[in-house]
């Protein structure tokens, strides 16, 4: 049995008469961006994440260099965020000529630790940006607190939690912007690249509307130097057809997390935690052994692709070396680098595949894959 990581073929199968449907609809008019499917999926997904404004864009890393350049954060300015996440976090920092401040984790939810947020803090912090990683929020009461004593924006990277909340609410609902990829893989994605920021701020959803668009409310009247970030209509008119299913994807993939919780607990590896005031929606499943090489290629041998997520932190990247950190700087996140491994995880997963992961899983840690000691 051969079981990918993601199967993004099982997905299209199950809706290609609605995906084709809407493509036909958009190719009839011609109209191709910033049109009526992108409109209403600004409408929809804002709805759906409890607000106001959505301002569709070409991609999550868009999103977040967008959002900043609309927050005003720019050259001189830190925002503090992360090393354990996409690379695409800090670059958008970067584009905008910030610098980022890395802070550690909490190592069970592998998200800011609020505790450690603090100690960072220099006159020349401007923002906050949490990553909610993997699927689990940060515990934003504590960052929005900060954020409020010391003046801060704050810009959720929502791009691995589509309709996760945090005590009842929606993720990307809680700062200033918040920010979505739509990348392919994700919960809900594109085919292909996209993205989108949500807020409840009239004046930073117009700014970012302009940005996206070259500066400009009217076309060849430019009011900001902006970019080219539009999200287009083909795009927008798949993932109108998939945020309806979100929800059901989503429960799909929380239960067959349940299941690997359940036939994995005895294995001894450190499994995802969800705490009490969360919803994981398990863009990724992650646990924690020792040697994690040598399960990934006893699984690969099985037929079973696996993924990490992210083997070498950012504060350690070659194009972070400027930053000035050195191994040790972030410790719970380079232990956790060390040791983390994804599992297969998609809606459409069956019974019999979730049953053979973890039998192989069990199987391999059995045979002499040390775990983790707690």
């Amino acid at each position: 049995m051969r079981i990918p990581l993601v199967d993004l073929q099982s997905q299209y199968q199950a809706i290609k008469e609605e995906v084709r449907a809407a493509f036909d609809e958009v190719l009839a008019d011609m109209e191709l961006f910033l049109g009526p499917r992108t409109r209403a999926f600004e409408e929809a997904f804002a709805a759906y994440c409890g607000c106001r404004y959505g301002v569709g864009v070409s991609s999550g890393t868009d999103a977040l260099a967008l959002a900043l350049r609309a927050c005003g954060i720019g050259p001189g300015d830190e925002v503090i965020t992360v090393a354990h996440t996409f690379i695409a976090t800090v670059e958008a920092i970067v584009q905008v000529g910030a610098r980022p401040v890395f802070v550690d984790i909490d190592p069970q939810t592998y998200t800011l630790d609020p505790e450690l947020v603090s100690a960072a803090l220099t006159p020349r912090t401007r923002a906050l940006l949490p990553v909610h990683l993997y699927g689990h929020p940060a515990d934003m009461e504590p960052l929005l607190a900060i954020a409020r004593r010391a003046g801060l924006r704050v810009i959720e990277d929502a791009s691995q939690a589509h309709g996760a909340t945090y005590r009842g609410r929606r993720v990307g609902s809680l700062g200033d912007i918040g920010c979505f990829s739509l990348y392919y893989s994700k919960n809900l994605g594109a085919y292909g690249e996209a993205g989108i920021c949500v807020t409840n701020d009239a004046t930073l959803a117009e700014r970012l509307r302009m940005l996206r668009d070259h500066g400009s409310r009217l076309r060849y009247h430019h009011e900001l130097l902006g970019s080219n970030a539009r999200l287009d209509e083909l795009q927008a008119a798949v993932l109108l057809v998939k945020l309806r299913y979100l929800d059901r994807w989503n429960a799909a993939r929380q239960s067959h997390a349940s299941f690997y919780n359940e036939h994995l607990r005895a294995t001894g590896a450190i499994l995802p935690t969800t705490r009490a005031w969360a919803t994981h929606t398990y863009c990724y499943y992650v646990i924690q052994v020792e040697q994690r090489d040598r399960l990934r290629y006893q699984l690969e041998q099985a037929g079973i692709s696996t993924g990490i997520h992210y083997p070498l932190p950012l504060h350690l990247q070659p194009a972070c070396s400027y930053l000035g950190y050195q191994p040790g700087s972030l410790p719970r996140t380079e232990a956790c680098a060390a040791r983390i491994i994804s599992l297969p995880m998609y809606p459409e997963l069956t019974e019999q595949q979730l049953t053979y992961v973890v039998e192989q899983v069990s199987q391999s840690l059995a045979l002499g894959t040390p775990t983790v000691e707690r």
